[in-house]
């Protein structure tokens, strides 16, 4: 695994509109600063930012908060399959 820089932010989930929400909801919940990319293009037209428009929305942390965000998201990926 790569070494992840603490000041960078990285790509913790990608999804649909409504599950990236999800995410980003638990993760605010836990003190972890989240934003997501591609929310409105995302929601709206997510054929133009991924072929077959699946995993359009991504859920982006602070290098620092990965291993917390990682441990979240886990349990959600969990607990839908």
């Amino acid at each position: 695994m790569a070494t992840i820089d603490a000041n960078s932010p990285v790509e913790v989930f990608s999804g649909s509109y409504w599950d990236a929400g999800i995410v980003k909801s638990m993760l605010e919940n836990a003190d972890i600063m989240v934003f997501l990319k591609n929310e409105l293009l995302g929601s709206t037209t997510p054929w133009i930012i991924v072929p077959g428009g699946t995993g359009t929305v991504k859920v982006v942390v602070s290098g620092r908060d990965y291993i917390k965000a990682i441990d979240i998201v886990d349990s959600y990926s969990t607990a839908c399959s």
